[in-house]
């Protein structure tokens, strides 16, 4: 039997002990055990051990981890038993994730055992009791799912603490002060974890970066990146080699391309975009069709495996769109300069060139390098305006572009893509990073133009690898990958928009599904609930991710389908250039299980990024709306949960939350089943959908947290008076749950 005699002598905490304890009845599953064996097995001499290994065993037997066979006798209880899973700290409470795809179980704060938010664990599942949820004590601590933290910096005298957000860790990380990099009181820090022994009651951290002050637009900026371990500056390295790249264009390089610099080239783009990695070209050929070029910069040109700039890249996998800010995956001087298709430079690319009659029907393509130079450089709102009168530079290639573009669009949604085209919310920002108004921001016909020949080239690109013809046998590939919507989640659906009367078809053929889909998202244009539906929609369908195994792309109706377009800011596109030229030159496949990592990367990569920027829309919505505090706005509730009414304002989007303990008309019950709150003892419901009246009441920056105060019919005043809320501090080893209102949002 292994020994598990705790070794210091002296003092004990019962913490320790009963981990002792617990240990020795699991490695003697089948032995039964009385107080004084314990004892003498633990080498538990002194007269206070003992009494606290006996009441351990009581608690023990209790909890449900032991069996007491016959009095003062324990056995372990294996109705229980280990099991491995991630821990879920984003609602109020910590649960377990089970690895086995079973129910969520519950851990209590005391049960953690140091173990964080996303970490994998090994964990003891308490024998189930009746009428008590399922409970487990974390263990081991198998991985860590992170090691650096953002917080703000807590001094005092010799030492200090990261106060850190409890829904990452319940406790603050103490900082040696030889460990402080120079950072200052109330300074926000990014600081790794370096050491959480047993006898810790705190974890021991060191400061890696100081981000600047708190509130500043740069540090707030750069603090919602580090939490989600995403880089927000550039090597310096990295950049000085992108310098080294020769920018000049050989007579022998274009020899090799399909030369397109002769044909009517223009690029359409946002006002403010400076990486312009895409193009369009069009001519009539004389056997009487269109040649469509789509024409991608030529980043693999540049860029080669194994170098440093490509193992950036490749770590990256996305450039990151923050609400003031692009963090770019590859080094400036590539992504604005070389790679960028500046009108009137000649530039190196990688083209798709397709030939299709006066009905958009394709008899011909044709996918290899070229060499192009733009004749202009177009907004979204000059393409448009030319599209809207007819006239303007280019105006026969951009109506009949255009006109090609529509006919691509109506087939695809008859072959049964869905249209989810979402209002964007934007922010107008000043020069401190301040947001000053909110705008809309809505796909207009430029925008669909261009969409449509990118997802052509993309479609054009995954088939002809994905598909290679008779007698040829398809080759590793990367597709981008679209699940079928889960059945359970599309029926929860139905069934909540029902309440609004409206109806969907959630069984039967895919293309009827995503036809009634569209109905739906037609039939709610222009009404109260629009937004609230188009995002429980989009819920309810399954993500997109990249793979090397293709199931095609559902939400596009495409069988295969790729990431072509955009090598610029998307490193799946740079593999997918590699591996064309690969096959271009016969080379034989690549390994599927290697490039499936590199896929799984990407995807995890692409979660961040966007988890990161939908974080700083929320950021700007709480400092946008700080400024208009008691003030009230109408909205509609996007989301109830058992903490709260979430409301999103009609008039800019912005979302926040009346809490539960601000009702105090009556005692409140969540009714998850049906999307709401009801009173006990009045019936008074609050649901889904409903039309409210806010006064917008606290604003928390710290938290990106907006609350609102209910204004009943017919009252002046709100329940609550409008207020920043202080910032205080809380303890070091203990502090209020966090981060509720998003934990809310994911378990609606």
């Amino acid at each position: 039997m292994k020994d598990t005699t705790p070794k210091p002598e002296g003092r004990m905490r019962k913490a320790d002990l009963k981990r002792s304890v617990t240990n020795l009845f699991n490695q003697e599953p089948n032995r039964s055990f009385n107080y004084k064996q314990v004892s003498h097995i633990l080498g538990l001499t002194k007269t206070p051990l003992k009494q606290m290994a006996t009441e351990i065993l009581s608690e023990l037997s209790d909890n449900g981890t032991l069996i007491e066979i016959e009095r003062g006798k324990f056995r372990l209880n294996i109705r229980g038993g280990n099991i491995t899973g991630t821990i879920d700290r984003t609602s109020r409470k910590t649960y377990l994730i089970p690895d086995d795809g079973g129910a969520p179980i519950f851990i209590s704060e005391r049960n953690l055992n140091r173990a964080m938010d996303k970490d994998y664990v090994k964990a003891f599942l308490y024998a189930g009791r009746k009428g008590r949820q399922p409970e487990a004590e974390v263990l081991e601590v198998i991985k860590r799912a992170k090691e650096n933290f953002v917080g703000v910096l807590d001094i005092t005298g010799s030492y200090a603490f990261l106060v850190v957000d409890k829904k990452y860790l319940s406790n603050d990380i103490f900082i040696p002060a030889d460990n402080l990099k120079g950072g200052k009181n109330g300074q926000k820090a990014l600081v790794k974890l370096v050491r959480w022994d047993e006898r810790d009651k705190n974890p021991v951290g060191e400061v890696i970066d100081i981000l600047g002050d708190q509130g500043d637009n740069n540090t707030e900026m750069h603090a919602i990146l580090a939490e989600f371990g995403l880089p927000y500056k550039y090597p310096e390295k990295v950049e000085a080699e992108a310098e080294k790249i020769d920018a000049g264009i050989t007579a022998e390089e274009i020899a090799k391309r399909i030369d397109c610099r002769n044909i009517v080239t223009f690029t359409i783009d946002p006002r403010d975009a400076k990486d312009f990695d895409d193009a369009l070209s069009l001519r009539k050929l004389d056997n009487g069709f269109w040649e469509v070029g789509i024409h991608i910069a030529d980043v693999t040109h540049y860029v080669k495996p194994k170098t440093i700039i490509n193992e950036e890249a490749e770590n990256r996998a996305t450039s990151i769109y923050l609400v003031d800010r692009t963090i770019p995956m590859l080094p400036e001087k590539l992504s604005n300069g070389l790679c960028s298709l500046r009108p009137n430079e000649e530039k190196l690319t990688y083209s798709v060139l397709v030939q299709m009659d006066d009905e958009a029907n394709i008899h011909d393509y044709k996918i290899g390098r070229t060499v192009i130079e733009s004749d202009r450089r177009f907004t979204y709102e000059e393409a448009q305006q030319i599209i809207e009168t007819g006239e303007g530079d280019y105006k026969e290639e951009m109506l009949q572009l255009d006109k090609l573009a529509k006919i691509l669009r109506e087939r695809r949604f008859k072959s049964g893509a869905i249209a989810f085209d979402r209002v964007e919310v934007r922010f107008e920002i000043d020069e401190k990073g301040k947001p000053t108004s909110v705008f809309f921001k809505e796909a207009k016909d430029s925008n669909k133009l261009v969409e449509e020949f990118m997802l052509l080239a993309n479609k054009t690109v995954a088939t002809h690898i994905g598909k290679p013809g008779k007698g040829r046998k398809g080759k590793t590939f990367v597709y981008r990958i679209h699940d079928e919507p889960n059945p359970e989640k599309l029926q929860n659906f139905a069934q909540f928009i029902h309440r609004f009367g409206y109806k969907l078809k959630t069984s039967g053929k895919k293309s009827e599904v995503s036809s009634a889909v569209n109905h739906l998202l037609d039939e709610v244009q222009g009404k109260k609930e629009q937004n609230l539906i188009e995002t429980l929609a989009v819920r309810s369908m399954a993500k997109a991710v990249y793979s090397t195994e293709n199931i095609g792309h559902y939400g596009l109706a495409f069988d295969y389908y790729t990431h072509f377009t955009s090598p610029i800011r998307r490193y799946p596109d740079m593999m997918v250039h590699r591996l064309l030229t690969r096959y271009a030159e016969d080379k034989p496949s690549v390994s599927a299980s290697e490039w499936e990592g590199r896929c799984q990367h990407s995807s995890d990569m692409e979660q961040l990024a966007a988890n990161a920027e939908r974080a700083s829309i929320k950021y700007k919505q709480v400092e946008f709306m700080s400024e208009r505090l008691g003030q009230v706005f109408d909205g509609v509730i996007s989301g109830v949960s058992e903490w709260g009414i979430y409301v999103e304002l009609n008039e800019n989007k912005c979302e926040g939350m009346i809490p539960i303990r601000d009702l105090d008309d009556d005692y409140y019950i969540f009714d998850e089943k049906n999307y709401c709150l009801e009173g006990h003892r009045f019936r008074k419901k609050f649901q889904l959908g409903d039309a409210i009246t806010v006064q917008v009441a606290r604003a928390n920056l710290d938290k990106k947290q907006l609350d609102f105060a209910l204004v009943r019919e017919g009252e002046e005043k709100p329940t609550v008076s409008p207020s920043y809320p202080s910032q205080r501090k809380e303890s070091k080893s203990k502090g209020k749950s966090g981060g509720a209102k998003k934990g809310g949002r994911r378990r609606r």
